[in-house]
């Protein structure tokens, strides 16, 4: 099942595309405006627009020390286009990674699969920070909490690449309704600190976004820099910084017969290769 990339890089960018289902908007400045940077977004579209892949991936580092580093990892990606059972992309990326990264450093990733039939996202977390859920019927933010689904272990697992080859990694299943929101992003966010040296952290972020309004999607990430710049005094953040916001539009997918739907989710969930 052909997949192809959309959209992708570790370079500054501020773009929004469309898979059947999801709006996405993507921001991406890596450290002091430098022209790339150690974070990496990449899009990509399976199955006739059926199947949509986004990655946030964050190269230990910052800015152009970790640049080369990042693109290698954004090749990899590249590479295993068509897996789409997610945690053996993380396990390939991982293997991958390990060998080439000469420099010793690792990467946490967020790895998200939208099944556009079932209004499903897919997430695999390999040591990232956690995404955050909008729920639209009920107006309220929280932290999309590690869920495990299939391929689940009881062995330690979703560690950043590069850490230990072989890590087992799990994946967990989110419905989404009509203009639901799901923001990813690095951890230049939770790490941000006010002149006093205080930390926004997971809580503080969870709790800015609630303050913003959700019905513009398309102007979320542009509101959210700006509460932190309030937050920081207007202090540029020590790291690259990316944020994705996935808006569920719940647009009707392309037309898939029982056939294909049932090999899909067969190759999905890694029962079939």
């Amino acid at each position: 099942m052909a997949c192809v990339e959309i959209w992708g890089g570790n370079e500054p960018t501020s773009t929004a595309v469309s898979t059947p289902g999801i709006d996405a908007y993507i921001y991406s400045r890596p450290f002091e405006s430098q022209h790339a940077g150690g974070d990496i977004h990449y899009v990509s579209l399976c199955s006739a627009g059926n199947i949509a892949r986004f990655v946030v991936a964050d190269v230990a580092g910052h800015g152009a020390e970790v640049a080369e580093l990042a693109s290698g990892l954004r090749g990899m990606m590249r590479r295993n286009i068509n897996t789409l059972d997610q945690t053996r992309f993380a396990r390939s990326l991982n293997r991958l990674f390990s060998q080439e990264n000469t420099s010793g450093r690792f990467a946490t990733a967020l790895l998200a699969t939208y099944w556009a039939p079932d209004d499903q996202l897919i997430l695999c977390n390999a040591g990232h920070p956690r995404p955050m859920h909008y729920r639209a019927e009920a107006n309220v933010w929280s932290v999309l909490e590690d869920r495990p689904g299939v391929n689940a272990s009881e062995a330690p697992g979703n560690l950043p690449l590069g850490i230990i080859h072989p890590t087992p990694y799990t994946q967990s299943a989110y419905p989404l309704k009509r203009d639901d929101v799901v923001v990813i992003y690095t951890d230049a966010l939770v790490e941000a600190k006010s002149p006093s040296g205080e930390m926004l952290r997971e809580a503080g972020l969870l709790e800015m976004l609630g303050s913003l309004d959700t019905r513009h999607p398309d102007r979320l990430i542009e509101a959210l820099l700006a509460r932190i710049a309030e937050f920081t005094g207007g202090r540029p953040l020590d790291d690259d910084v990316t944020v994705l916001v996935l808006h569920h539009n719940a647009a009707d997918p392309p037309a898939y017969t029982l056939g294909e739907k049932v090999a899909a989710v067969g190759r999905w969930l890694g029962l079939r290769h």
